[in-house]
């Protein structure tokens, strides 16, 4: 499957460079004057952002559900209100997206994946990502780079071994999945900055 206005998804872990390729696609597409719209999840706009400030809260403790119930409501006004205005008309750029909730909720915290797959394909009904950089990271890396974090959300503060179960559920996924290109953020950050625009240029020509 492939578009010249593709839906660009950014996976994988905290501390695991996501943020750090998604600016640099931006800045490459800028310099090309090649129209995207850059968002994130849980966010992307005025409703999810509201929704994004619960779930982050530290102070905040949700239960497992009721967590993946404000992911999946922040989804949907995303949905509504950005993805299904502009795709296959610009380029997306997303800050994780639906095999994150699958990574964290289900093999994260052992939520039924069919109830997750059930209310996704509801969501997104023939929307799909075109390509899908899932960025891998060592455990202790991962620990240095939250640890540099000043502000830490709820997200930031798990154990690692609830991080390796999340990781380890999105090698899983991208095994069954044709889009995905794995980046490793322990190699050199030149180099897979360099991988990720060549894969998204073979989408946009």
């Amino acid at each position: 499957m492939s578009s010249k206005k593709p839906l660009i998804v950014f996976e994988g872990i905290e501390g695991s460079g996501k943020k750090t390729l998604v600016n640099h696609v931006s800045k490459f597409l800028k310099k090309k004057n090649i129209k995207f719209i850059k968002i994130r999840e849980p966010g992307g706009n005025k409703n999810s952002e509201v929704i994004r400030k619960l779930i982050l809260n530290k102070k905040n403790k949700f239960n497992p559900f009721t967590d993946l119930l404000l992911y999946l409501a922040a989804r949907s006004e995303n949905i509504e209100l950005v993805i299904k205005k502009n795709y296959n008309k610009k380029i997306i750029l997303l800050d994780r997206f639906i095999d994150s909730t699958i990574a964290y909720q289900h093999y994260g915290m052992g939520l039924n994946r069919s109830i997750i797959d059930k209310i996704n394909l509801t969501l997104l009904k023939k929307i799909k990502p075109h390509i899908v950089f899932l960025n891998i990271i060592k455990m202790k890396t991962m620990k240095k780079r939250i640890n540099l974090r000043k502000n830490k959300n709820r997200y930031d503060i798990f154990e690692t071994k609830f991080y390796q179960k999340v990781q380890n559920g999105f090698l899983k996924i991208s095994k069954k999945k044709s889009n995905y290109v794995i980046i490793d953020s322990n190699s050199n950050l030149a180099e897979n900055k360099k991988k990720v625009i060549n894969n998204i240029i073979k989408f946009i020509k």
